[in-house]
């Protein structure tokens, strides 16, 4: 029997738009992506991830004003 292991980064929504999120949750997310952005920084996957971070935030910062 075998086991794949599997990063969280490696479950991304790949349109941020389609996902409820609360501003909580926003940022622990965002949180956990700054580390992992610290740690490849300089390099494409640091570039897109901090691109989704700013999204997440945005749009949950967003959802919290209107509501």
């Amino acid at each position: 029997m075998s086991a794949e292991i599997l990063k969280l980064s490696d479950f991304r929504i790949n349109d941020v738009a389609d996902c409820d999120i609360d501003l909580a949750t926003a940022v622990d997310v965002a949180i956990r992506d700054l580390r992992e952005i610290l740690s490849a920084w300089g390099s494409e996957t640091a570039r897109q991830r901090a691109q989704e971070c700013e999204l997440t935030l945005r749009r949950a910062f967003l959802g919290h004003r209107a509501g």
